[in-house]
């Protein structure tokens, strides 16, 4: 190739519009039904599933959008934390299509990259697993372009992992000892009933409850620094004898505080106190004067044990 037909193609690329990365997004699940579960699904829960429908005219944004568009749309989705060997997704030989949350990196909007998921799911062949997906940029869709955002979205969990298996479907013996080896490595974990994205867990001889809050972060960490000060976060006056606040997580822009609870008694146990927090928390939420000096020093406290995941 001549100097010509090098400074040629040079200039030509140079001349080429560049792809706009994708926008930092704080809360990437923002705009979802169920935001919390969301983010319980993506950061703390090790197994579980949730049912999601492509929007109804999905079809027509798709062509709109310049995007490919398949023959057949599946009616719906289903949503997981995790896949064997760290899938972002799989196209299941009897036409399930999963997306796992936790195999997506953290590359500024995780909605974007579950989207490219999506719509890697949509275009190819059952028994199919997505193992990679481009990097997304500012015109590639988010999560929130391509959902129903009207259907209600729940996290099921579940003890184990079988639900990868299609019902007809018999394990050679590798693949069931490699499930098996999974389902042993799972952390036992109840979603509690009265409250939202609350799940009680069991961690070797100690038990936790980790609750996701859908609040902006200051506001949340505000209303617990009112309850710590007040005693009633934890305690015989908050969830009870031998409960103690550890502190909160930092995921996906809110966050999800921790305690440890009693390990004599079960998830169970821990119904009805956690729907009474839930009704101070959101009392305190509602409190709109200045943090007092106690409650100031509650909330340094707090900050202290905060922890960002990812």
């Amino acid at each position: 190739m001549g100097k010509a037909s090098r400074r040629a193609r040079k200039n030509a690329e140079q001349s080429a519009p560049k792809a706009v990365p994708a926008p930092y997004v704080a809360r990437p699940f923002e705009g979802l039904p169920s935001e919390t579960d969301w983010v319980a699904m993506r950061e703390i829960v090790p197994a579980a599933t949730g049912t999601v429908r492509l929007r109804a005219d999905f079809a027509d944004w798709a062509q709109g959008a310049g995007l490919e568009v398949p023959a057949e749309l599946p009616e719906r989705l289903t949503v997981t934390t995790a896949l064997p060997a760290g899938w972002l997704g799989l196209h299941r030989g009897d036409g399930e299509r999963f997306v796992a949350l936790q195999s997506v990196p953290t590359r500024g909007d995780v909605s974007r990259d579950l989207a490219l998921v999506v719509l890697a799911l949509l275009a190819g062949n059952p028994g199919e697993p997505v193992t990679t997906v481009a990097t997304p940029t500012m015109d590639t869709p988010r999560l929130q372009h391509l959902l129903d955002v009207d259907t209600p979205f729940d996290a099921q969990v579940h003890e184990g992992f079988d639900y990868w298996i299609a019902p007809d479907v018999t394990l050679e013996a590798d693949a069931r000892d490699s499930l098996r080896e999974a389902n042993e490595a799972i952390i036992p974990t109840v979603k509690l009933a009265s409250t939202d994205s609350a799940y009680w867990c069991r961690v070797g001889e100690r038990t936790h409850i980790r609750w996701v809050l859908p609040d902006d972060e200051d506001a949340a960490t505000a209303a617990l620094a009112r309850l710590h000060a007040a005693g009633t976060l934890a305690g015989t006056d908050g969830l009870g004898q031998n409960t103690r606040f550890l502190g909160a997580f930092r995921a996906d822009g809110v966050l999800a505080p921790v305690w440890d609870t009693d390990p004599e008694f079960d998830a169970q146990a821990y119904e009805q106190p956690m729907a009474d927090l839930a009704q101070r928390y959101a009392a305190a939420l509602g409190v709109t004067e200045p943090l007092n000096p106690q409650e100031r020093r509650a909330r340094a406290g707090l900050l202290s044990r905060q922890l960002t995941l990812r």
